[in-house]
């Protein structure tokens, strides 16, 4: 417990001392949002027009003109919800995950977009984070690009793993298995429990799942990995020769995500009547979006300060961090 938490306050120092990644991957999914946010702007003012349904809805909830709004939308304006409000948001996502929904195809390519940036500007976070000390503009974005198409390979073994747990063993736990257990029991509560039992077992499978990956990703970096399998494989072996102190750590982070939920539960706004309400609502969600990003880093950060404290020595990468050349150019350019 004092390796992983030790880990964890070094992850916790590497995130503070790096607020400009935060920012970034802030921006980052500010930029993936904004065209959702102005296409489904585009249609709510196409269907209010200047009627007087658009004077009650800008005041605040309209349940009638919502489900008329409803009832014709198609594309992204089928994710124009009540569970959009708040942490209702929050709670629709979780169920989503759990429940193996699916989503508007819209919906599907901009996270899908989104995962191809993040994938793309990884290796150069956990570079930054590795090194726990700047690496300016060129050495971040080459370190981003020299991971990218190795994070790309073990970006498709991770869809792969995750497509056969949501098409196969989620139905089986779900389907399969719930039925058999359930098929004589006439108690509500036992049913109750047997499902939840099963989310759990399906969370903890999914959990050691992305335990793996993360660490397959911190030990390309750190040593410098070509080959993903082998980054995978390294990442088992490393999980197994030190399962309490990486479970631990990963523990302790997965609090802290629960704490930010926890804190945004409770502050998350209602539907608003307008104004500065409106800008409130904004404000607080944009805060809990942070939130989830500086955990996401803590995540990364912590468990490479774990694997470099086990490894060699904190700060350390194979690899030199990348600079620009030393030529008559780049010193003018300086």
């Amino acid at each position: 417990m004092t390796a992983s938490w030790v880990a964890w306050c070094d992850g916790l120092r590497r995130v503070r001392r790096a607020p400009a990644i935060l920012a970034g991957v802030w921006l980052l999914t500010v930029l993936v949002s904004v065209p959702l946010a102005l296409g489904l702007r585009g249609m709510l003012e196409q269907h209010l027009g200047s009627s007087l349904a658009a004077d009650s809805a800008a005041a605040g909830v309209n349940d009638d003109w919502w489900q008329e709004f409803s009832d014709q939308a198609s594309g992204l304006g089928v994710t124009f919800r009540p569970t959009i409000i708040g942490f209702s948001a929050v709670l629709d996502n979780l169920s989503a995950f759990v429940d193996n929904d699916h989503r508007p195809i819209v919906i599907v390519g901009a996270a899908t977009a989104y995962v191809v940036l993040w994938i793309f500007f990884a290796g150069g976070i956990i570079d930054r984070v590795a090194r726990d000390r700047p690496t300016r503009a060129p050495g971040f974005f080459a370190a981003s690009g020299v991971f990218a198409f190795r994070f790309l390979r073990l970006a498709a073994i991770m869809w792969a793993v995750y497509a056969l747990l949501f098409a196969y063993v989620h139905p089986w736990l779900f389907g399969d298995l719930y039925g058999r257990l359930t098929h004589d029991t006439t108690v509500e509560r036992t049913a109750f429990l047997t499902r939840a039992a099963l989310y759990v077992l399906f969370g903890l499978i999914v959990a050691a799942c992305n335990l793996i990956f993360d660490y397959a990703k911190v030990l390309a970096v750190v040593e410098d990995r070509r080959s993903m399998i082998g980054a995978i494989r390294a990442a088992v072996a490393f999980v197994q020769r030190n399962a309490g102190a990486a479970i631990a750590l990963y523990a302790i982070n997965l609090l802290l995500f629960v704490v930010v939920l926890a804190v945004y539960a409770m502050i998350a706004p209602g539907a608003g009547t307008g104004g500065l309400s409106v800008w409130t609502g904004l404000a607080v969600g944009q805060l809990y979006i942070l939130g989830r990003l500086w955990v996401k880093l803590t995540f990364w950060a912590s468990e490479t300060a774990l694997f470099q404290a086990r490894l060699a020595h904190a700060g350390y990468v194979a690899t030199p961090v990348a600079t620009w050349p030393d030529s008559p150019a780049a010193d003018a350019i300086r």
